[in-house]
C-alpha cells in the first residue's frame, strides 16, 4: 500500500517533473533553464499563477514567427511570480498579422510580477495588432513590473512601447528601461504606450521613437496618479501630441526630463506634446523642436495645467516659446542655483556637475552624467565634485 501510495503521488501533476526542477512554491519555485523550459509556461495554463526563477541566460532564437508559446491570455492573466534572477532572455521574436497583446508576456495581472529580467535584441512585430511590448502587452490590474529592461526592435499599429503595451489600474512599473526602436501609429512610448491610472516611477528610455498621433520619447499617453522621476533620450517623430517625454499628458509629472529632438506638426514639446488640466513639477528639456503649430520648448499645449518650477533650454532647442515652464539659456541651465533657486531637491533627487552638466537624477544607473553616450572618467569626476559640495 505505502509503494502504491508512492507511485500515485509521483504521478500527481504538482509532482510531475515540468520545466528543470522546482515545485512552483514560493520557496521553491520553477526552475527555468532553457528555451523549452521557458517556451512550456506559455503550454500549461495552470501555471499561471506558480513561481518561476530564470537559472541562466536563455536564447529563444529557435523560436521564429509565431512559434514562441507567449506567455498569459485574457481570460487567465499570469497572476505568480517571474523572477529573472538578474538573467537575459535574447532573441525572442514574436510577428503576427492579427490579434491583441504581444510580449513575451501576452497579460500579465492581478498579483503577478515580472522582476530582475533583461530582454535583449526583442523582434515583436505585430502587423495588425493593439498593446504590443518587448515584455508585456498589457500590464492588468494591479501587476508589478520592477528592475526590467528591453532592447531591439517593437512595432505594430496601435498602444506600442518598447518594454509594455499598456499599463492598467493600479499595475506598477519601477526601475526599468528600453533601448532600441519603437514604430507605430497611435499611442507609442520608448517605455510604455499608455498609462492609465498606474504608477511609474525610476524609468528611463534611450529608444528612437516613431509614430503619428501621442507619441513620446517614454510615453505615448500618461493618466496616471504617480509619474516620478524618469527621463528619455532618444529622438521622436509623429504627427500630433508628440513630447520628448510624453506624447498627451492627462496626470502629474515631478522629477522628469527629455534630452531627445522632437519633431511634428502640432502639439510638439520638448517634454510634453499636449498637456491636459495636469501638473508638471521640477521637470525640464532640452531637445531640439520643430513643428508647426501649437509648438513649445517644454510643452505644446496646455489646457489649464499648472506648470510650476520647470525650464527648457532656449539654445538648444530652437524655441523662445512654451506652453508653460520657464527659458533659460544652456549656461543658466547647467547652474545649479537655478533649480535650487526654485526648490528642486539637490540631496535626495537630483545632482548636477556645476557649468558642466544637466541635472541628472542621482537614481540614474547609466552614469552618462554629461551626455555623451559613454561613461568615463570626466563623469567620475563630476560624481565626485557633487559628492563633495554643501548640501
Amino acid at each position: 500500500m505505502v509503494l502504491l501510495l508512492a507511485c500515485f503521488a509521483a504521478f500527481t501533476p504538482k509532482a510531475w517533473a515540468r520545466y528543470s526542477g522546482g515545485t512552483g512554491e514560493p520557496n521553491d519555485p520553477y526552475k527555468i533553464a532553457t528555451a523549452e523550459d521557458l517556451n512550456d509556461i506559455g503550454n500549461y495554463e495552470e501555471d499561471w499563477d506558480e513561481n518561476f526563477i530564470l537559472v541562466n541566460d536563455v536564447n529563444l532564437a529557435q523560436y521564429t514567427g509565431t512559434q514562441f508559446k507567449i506567455i498569459g491570455s485574457q481570460t487567465t492573466k499570469f497572476t505568480g511570480v517571474f523572477d529573472g534572477n538578474d538573467h537575459k532572455i535574447l532573441n525572442f521574436t514574436w510577428n503576427s498579422i492579427g490579434g491583441s497583446s504581444f510580449g513575451l508576456f501576452r497579460y500579465l495581472g492581478g498579483v503577478g510580477q515580472i522582476k530582475n529580467l533583461g530582454l535583449e535584441n526583442v523582434d515583436v512585430n505585430a502587423v495588425n495588432g493593439s498593446y504590443v511590448g518587448g515584455l508585456v502587452g498589457c500590464n492588468w490590474y494591479h501587476g508589478t513590473i520592477t528592475n526590467c529592461y528591453s532592447t531591439g526592435s517593437v512595432s505594430g499599429p496601435n498602444y506600442v512601447g518598447g518594454l509594455v503595451g499598456y499599463n492598467d489600474y493600479g499595475s506598477t512599473i519601477v526601475n526599468c528601461y528600453s533601448a532600441g526602436k519603437v514604430l507605430g501609429n497611435w499611442d507609442v512610448g520608448g517605455l510604455l504606450a499608455e498609462n492609465w491610472a498606474g504608477t511609474i516611477t525610476d524609468c528611463y528610455s534611450t529608444s528612437k521613437v516613431d509614430g503619428n498621433e501621442r507619441v513620446g520619447g517614454l510615453m505615448g499617453f500618461n493618466d496616471g496618479p504617480i509619474f516620478s522621476n524618469c527621463y528619455s533620450t532618444g529622438s521622436v517623430s509623429g504627427t500630433t501630441d508628440v513630447g520628448g517625454l510624453v506624447g498627451y499628458n492627462g496626470g502629474p509629472i515631478t522629477n522628469c526630463y527629455s534630452t531627445g529632438n522632437v519633431e511634428g506638426e502640432d502639439c510638439v514639446g520638448g517634454l510634453v506634446g499636449n498637456n491636459s488640466y495636469r501638473k508638471i513639477t521640477n521637470c525640464y528639456s532640452t531637445g531640439n523642436i520643430t513643428g508647426k503649430e501649437d509648438v513649445g520648448g517644454l510643452v505644446g499645449f496646455c489646457m489649464a495645467g499648472g506648470i510650476t518650477d520647470s525650464f527648457w533650454d532656449t539654445e538648444t532647442s530652437g524655441l523662445s516659446i512654451s506652453a508653460g515652464g520657464t527659458p533659460k539659456t544652456t549656461a543658466e541651465m547647467k547652474t545649479k542655483s537655478t533649480f535650487t533657486d526654485a526648490g528642486w531637491d539637490f540631496v535626495e533627487v537630483w545632482g548636477i556637475g556645476e557649468n558642466q552638466t544637466y541635472p541628472f537624477l542621482l537614481t540614474d544607473p547609466t552614469g552618462d552624467l554629461n551626455y555623451d553616450k559613454k561613461v568615463d572618467l570626466i563623469d567620475l569626476a563630476i560624481l565626485a565634485s557633487h559628492w563633495l559640495e554643501e548640501k
